[in-house]
This record gives structure tokens, C-alpha cells and sequence, in this order.
């Protein structure tokens, strides 16, 4: 009787085990696979914008490098919000992440009513670059060619002159309403529903000026279609070093970037996240997409994870005081 009960146990502990690990090869070979279709990344923003300008190149690349196909699905509206709310409620399964940007750490700030928290709602996943604002204006409506001659001319015609944005509570919206604020003009903002087409009237003639990350106005200031006038940087953008910093041409405080980020919706599994990072760590770090970052005048931050999350959550933060500091609201 004993030999039988302890044979009949190591039977069953063996069935137990090959369970076990049935059971587990599902799960672990669902990461090891990933991506084992097309992954969809969400840009709350037109084509043309600075969040595409960004998204097309690295994700192209990360296409190339695995084989499988990563789509942009742009939707814009309400300044990234839209967006941003579809991504929260997409299925976390790793076939669904959003590329935000500065302006989703804007919005809680200018829209009261959010259907999704930045915070809480997504997983961090990583930063993808950053570039300083720049001031353009278009030159056959604005005769300026620097800084202190652009603000003669505000000065001279208080109202008169307009600029165009990416939307209510976007970066180009904050950063004009900032560089109103320290240089104690007014200049009326026109919001947009999104960067490519505010771009796309400026260069046409039918806005004066922006306040635009430097990556979606960058080919546009090479072809001549748009002038550059500062940039909102401590130092001058890589690529683009005949353009002067705001410092240097007489608003020492005037200092606005714009970043762009990866999110996964909350729920995404541990592996599929760690395996984005490592995905977009090649990608970046790769030849091809440093000449593109140069470029657009852009620098790439090595933060993923906790340390992006945390900086996202000090970003909400420090936008919150602008907002209140500037009195923008939304038009």
C-alpha cells in the first residue's frame, strides 16, 4: 500500500507539473512572439504635425527591424485630447500604444473635463525626443528678422498680429501665451486642430506667426517658407546653429520645449512594455534615426519607465503654475 500511494502521488505530481507548465507556455511565448501582428500607435494629432514628424521615422524603423508592421492612426482634436481618450480605452493588449506629447501634461490644467487621467490611465513607457519651441513667422506678412525687431513690431501694433496652434492647451498655445506674458505684448491666438495645418496657414499666408516645436517647423525653415526668429532654448538647436536662443536675443526667462512620448493603456502586460523599450532603445540609438533627430534640431533623453512616469507627473505640475501664471484660456 505505501510503495502504491507514493507511486500514485509522484504520478500525479508529475501530471501536475506538465499542467503547470502547459499552462505557462501560452503567457511566455505571448511576449517572446510579440509583435505576431500590426501594432497600431495612436497620434492624437493631424499628419504633418510635430508628434508625426517624429512618429513616421522611428516607427518605419522598428518596422524595418522586426518585420511587422507598426501603423499610425492619426486622431486629432481638442488639443491631443481625443486622442488621448480613444488610446485609454483600447484593449491593453500590446497591439495599441499612444504617442503624446508636452501637451497632455498641459491639458489637465485647460480642460476640466478629461475622459482619461495622463497619470493613471497609461503606462509610461519611454521618451522619444524633445526640441525647444521656435518662433516663426511668416516673411512676406512679418518684415522682422530677429527678435527685437519682431517685438517692435508687436509693440507697435498691439492686437494686429495673430499666431496659429496646434489647439486650446497645446505647447504652442502655452508657450505663445508665456512669451505674451514676459514680453508684455498681446498677439490674438487662433487655435488649430493640430500643428500640420496651423503650419500649413502660416506658410500660406493666412496666420502671422507660431510658437512651434522646432521638429515640425524644421524642413519648412530650411526650405525658406517660414522664418525662424529664436529658439526657447538655453543653447541653440542642434542643426540649427545660425538661429539664435531667446536669451541671447533679450528675453533671458523665455525657455519652452516641446518632448514626445510613448504610452501603453493601463493593463498592458509587464513583458510586452519592457519589450517596447528595448525596441525603441535600437531604434533610437540607431544612425539612420540620429541624422533624422539632428535634422529637426532634436535631442533624445534616455527616460523610460518610472523615471518618464515621474516626469510626466513634474511636468503636470510646472504646466499647472503656467497656466495659472498666464491666465490662458481656452478660445
Amino acid at each position: 500500500m505505501h510503495r502504491s500511494r507514493l507511486s500514485t502521488l509522484r504520478r500525479a505530481t508529475l501530471v501536475l507539473a506538465g499542467l503547470a507548465a502547459l499552462g505557462a507556455a501560452p503567457c511566455a511565448s505571448a511576449a517572446d512572439a510579440w509583435p505576431a501582428k500590426p501594432v497600431t500607435i495612436v497620434v492624437p494629432f493631424p499628419a504633418g504635425g510635430g508628434t508625426d514628424a517624429f512618429a513616421r521615422p522611428l516607427f518605419a524603423v522598428m518596422t524595418k527591424n522586426l518585420g511587422k508592421q507598426f501603423v499610425i492612426d492619426n486622431k486629432g482634436g481638442a488639443g491631443g485630447t481625443v486622442g488621448a481618450g480613444i488610446a485609454a480605452k483600447a484593449a491593453p493588449d500590446g497591439y495599441t500604444f499612444f504617442m503624446g506629447a508636452v501637451h497632455h501634461t498641459i491639458a489637465p490644467s485647460m480642460y476640466p473635463r478629461l475622459d482619461y487621467n495622463i497619470e493613471t490611465d497609461f503606462v509610461p513607457v519611454g521618451l522619444i525626443s524633445s526640441v525647444p519651441q521656435v518662433i516663426v513667422v511668416n516673411p512676406q506678412r512679418v518684415a522682422a528678422n530677429d527678435l527685437p525687431g519682431l517685438l517692435d513690431t508687436l509693440r507697435k501694433n498691439p492686437g494686429k498680429l495673430n499666431y496659429g496652434s496646434a489647439g486650446n492647451g497645446t505647447s504652442h498655445h502655452l508657450a505663445g501665451e508665456l512669451f505674451k506674458l514676459q514680453t508684455q505684448t498681446f498677439i490674438t491666438h487662433i487655435p488649430y486642430r493640430g500643428a500640420g495645418p496651423a503650419l500649413q496657414d502660416l506658410i500660406a499666408g493666412q496666420v502671422d506667426m507660431m510658437f512651434d516645436g522646432l521638429g515640425s517647423s524644421a524642413t519648412h525653415i530650411k526650405a525658406g517658407r517660414i522664418k525662424a526668429i529664436a529658439v526657447a532654448s538655453e543653447k541653440r538647436a542642434p542643426g540649427f546653429a545660425n538661429v539664435p536662443t531667446a536669451k541671447e536675443a533679450g528675453v533671458p526667462t523665455y525657455q519652452v520645449a516641446t518632448w514626445y512620448g510613448l504610452w501603453a493603456p493601463k493593463g498592458t502586460p509587464a513583458a510586452v512594455v519592457e519589450a517596447m523599450q528595448a525596441e525603441m532603445k535600437k531604434a533610437l540609438n540607431s544612425d539612420e534615426l540620429k541624422g533624422v533627430w539632428n535634422g529637426l534640431g532634436a535631442d533624445t533623453p534616455n527616460l523610460y519607465g518610472a523615471d518618464f512616469g515621474k516626469f510626466v507627473g513634474s511636468e503636470v505640475k510646472r504646466w499647472a503654475e503656467v497656466v495659472k501664471a498666464s491666465g490662458a484660456k481656452l478660445d
